[in-house]
């Protein structure tokens, strides 16, 4: 099984490394020299770790098949892919693999169905589960706690506690809102 495990951002020097965004916390082992990523969109790669080194809090990462800048600059904003065993967990027991949670059902705390995760979008700020909702528009949910206080994986499904006025139709006025003028007068 694939799981993106980075987003190639930018050149760093001339010899071809790139930083990345990093989407793993393992990432050691998942860039370490010689291991083999697969690329979306598919044509630039597979490519294989050259070097990888910790520049601050930024990742940089060097591949075989990448010498100059060039090239280098020709990935940028190419999503890599580890293949991982679909058994594996990440190691923190409050992480998921974004495979593991599109499809789940959303349920409020109460136990009505919301709808389904239909993808993880991962932002520079935060996390997002974009939830797909029968008849409704599908709506954003930051992946934190506060408001996705769970997740079963065993029972395919996850309580949302979402903030006021994040389910509201967005296609009604509200109750209190602007009136439109009567065109009868």
């Amino acid at each position: 099984m694939l799981v993106v495990v980075g987003r190639l951002g930018r050149p760093h020097g001339i010899r071809g490394e790139l930083t990345v965004e990093v989407r793993t916390d393992e990432a050691e082992a998942r860039f370490a020299p010689g291991r083999v990523l697969l690329t979306e969109p598919e044509s630039a790669g597979p490519l294989t770790v050259r070097t990888a080194r910790w520049q601050g809090q930024r990742l940089l990462v060097g591949f075989e098949q990448v010498l100059d800048r060039a090239a280098a600059e020709a990935l940028r904003g190419v999503l890599v892919s580890a293949e991982v065993d679909p058994r594996e967990r990440p190691q923190d027991p409050e992480e998921y693999y974004d495979h593991q949670l599109v499809g789940l059902r959303v349920r409020s705390a109460d136990g009505t169905t919301i709808g389904t995760v239909g993808e993880v979008l991962h932002l520079p700020g935060q996390d997002l589960l974009a939830v797909r909702r029968e008849g409704a528009a599908e709506v954003l949910v930051p992946f934190v706690t506060r408001f996705v206080p769970q997740v079963d994986l065993a029972a395919g499904q996850l309580v949302l506690t979402p903030p006021p006025g994040l389910l509201e139709d967005l296609s009604e006025p509200a109750p209190d809102g602007p009136q439109a003028p009567d065109p009868a007068g």
